[in-house]
């Protein structure tokens, strides 16, 4: 009878877990003409392999429990390396501890399928408690790095307070995605370090980082935004000054904190960055990804900001185990021009948006600023409606005619 259970569970797994890895990917239309969503996630806990979770063997494991049993898939750093889409995921266990996993794509839309095993990080001599959010990028040094934020328990709590921890930028490097080499944490002035990222050129011949000081492990403090940070060696990384490049700012989609995503895409208009707003509702924090640009030769300026978010959680998109929340730490800008952006919805799963650079740069520069104030936001929106009140009178497109049909 065990042995019955034990292989219609198997059965039933195996079928389910074929359905989930061999779908094929659909694409929402129409769109915002900025991207295109897709019907599936990319990356679920149901993506992760039979194996990693059950004991296979019905001597030892007759009814066919979880063991080691998986919460989530999500905050994906991601990278293209030889045709072939990479994410590094943040797989989080039962037990809350989370940990890196590589999933490869042919097309990087659907077909993800982890690797046998999970990513092997070694230690510092001060052991991470947890680790997650790792951006991947490929330096002009030759190494693929990968920051991650390490967590680990605060040493000045109370002994009675389990919660409280610190947070730093962890840094490993390699060169297949299999060797992890791990160099000493990033040393910064601010108490705790969350979404640093790597910049993927020398700056001045040092190693250029954009951080997020923060004084808490939640709280921000006298943090202001993104920052920008030189170190002159990565091996053992330290920056002695940090400038905000991205501040916080009141009453918008980033009054509360905000953090860059994956490393910024070099474009011939500048360098194009996408970065995570955190704003207070009623319901809580709410998380949405906006994007800015920066000086070619100056990346520490900001040379662009168009208003608003670029992209936030839809439909089931904001359930999930933190609500309401979509965070991008992974893009892989292709030679065609093609962009794949992937982001977490509700640290729970993964998505991937899909556009190009083209759409990217024209969004950017051709977005206009948010004026901060509703009266000035109006007018903003009265001098478009102008604008096609005037193309409706001077045209004879019967299909433009028709958007002014209500």
């Amino acid at each position: 009878m065990k042995n019955e259970c034990f292989r219609e569970r198997l059965e039933m797994l195996i079928r389910q877990y074929k359905e989930v890895v061999n779908r094929k990917n659909e694409k929402i239309l129409p769109g915002n003409g900025i991207f295109d969503r897709y019907k599936y996630p990319v990356l679920t806990a149901d993506h992760v392999p039979l194996f990693w979770k059950y004991d296979l063997n019905p001597e030892t494991n007759p009814y066919l429990m979880e063991r080691l049993g998986i919460n989530c898939v999500f905050n994906p750093g991601a990278i293209e390396l030889d045709g072939k889409i990479y994410m590094i995921a943040r797989v989080e266990g039962v037990d809350r501890k989370s940990f890196f996993a590589i999933a490869e794509s042919d097309n990087g839309i659907d077909g993800f399928k982890f690797w046998d095993y999970p990513c092997i990080i070694p230690e510092t001599d001060n052991p991470d408690v947890n680790v997650y959010d790792m951006r991947l990028v490929k330096h002009e040094d030759g190494y693929i790095y990968g920051l991650f934020c390490t967590e680990r328990k605060d040493p000045d709590a109370p002994p009675t307070d389990t919660s409280s921890a610190v947070a730093q930028c962890g840094i490993v490097r390699t060169k297949d995605l299999k060797e992890w080499e791990r160099l000493a944490d990033l040393k910064t002035k601010s108490p705790q370090q969350r979404n640093v990222v790597l910049h993927p050129e020398f700056i001045d011949g040092k190693y250029a980082f954009y951080t997020r000081p923060q004084d808490g492990f939640i709280e921000t403090g006298s943090g202001g935004g993104i920052a920008w940070g030189l170190s002159s060696s990565i091996e053992n990384a330290e920056i002695d000054e940090e400038i905000i490049i991205d501040e916080k700012v009141y009453h918008t989609i980033k009054e509360v904190k905000n953090g860059q995503g994956p490393a910024p895409i070099k474009t011939k208009h500048g360098w194009l960055h996408i970065a995570h707003g955190v704003r207070n509702t009623a319901a809580g924090l709410r998380y949405v990804l906006y994007a800015f640009m920066t000086d070619l030769n100056e990346p520490w300026k900001v040379t662009h900001r168009p208003g608003g978010y670029l992209l936030a959680p839809q439909g089931e998109e904001r359930v999930g185990d933190v609500s309401n929340v979509a965070f991008c730490n992974g893009a892989v800008a292709r030679d065609n021009g093609d962009v794949f952006i992937y982001y977490a919805s509700s640290d729970t799963r993964c998505h991937v948006a899909t556009t190009t650079v083209d759409k990217l740069v024209d969004y950017v520069i051709n977005t206009p600023e948010d004026p901060l104030r509703s009266y000035a936001c109006v007018m903003q929106r009265v001098e478009l409606i102008s604008k096609n009140m005037k193309l409706f009178e001077s045209t004879d497109d019967e299909l433009i005619k028709a958007a002014f049909e209500k």
